[in-house]
């Protein structure tokens, strides 16, 4: 078997509205209503789907909690245009941009948080 990308993940968060107002606000993601009333972040060719903490949907992880993600994006830009816009939004970054290394090789990364204590990395392999 060999697997060809993924699709989506699922995030547990404690405060749905935080969480949407966050993604679309600070890193630009589509905030989508589907199904019986469920919710999505899309980007690109990727979403993110929500659950609320103690009202996930089935089936859901074993021990879903918010707060123990830790998610890269890519950024097709400087990874410094990346500084400035979460300085702009007032969002601190934890740390970078430093060097790391990806998928595809090496790239630029800066760390930040999200509302619930999520680490989120965006790189950039320019």
């Amino acid at each position: 078997m060999q697997l060809e990308r993924l699709d989506h993940l699922v995030l547990t968060v404690r405060d749905l509205e935080a969480t949407c107002a966050f993604y679309n606000r600070v890193l630009g993601m589509r905030v989508e209503t589907f199904g019986d009333g469920r919710t999505a972040l899309h980007f690109g060719e990727q979403k993110i789907n929500l659950h609320r903490a103690g009202q996930e949907f089935e089936p859901k992880a074993a021990e879903p909690l918010p707060g123990s993600a830790d998610l890269c994006f890519v950024f097709d830009g400087p990874i410094e245009a990346v500084a400035a816009h979460l300085k702009e939004h007032g969002i601190e970054i934890e740390d970078g941009p430093v060097d790391r290394t990806g998928a595809l090789g090496p790239m630029r990364s800066v760390y930040l948080r999200d509302p619930d204590g999520n680490l989120i990395e965006i790189a950039s392999y320019r």
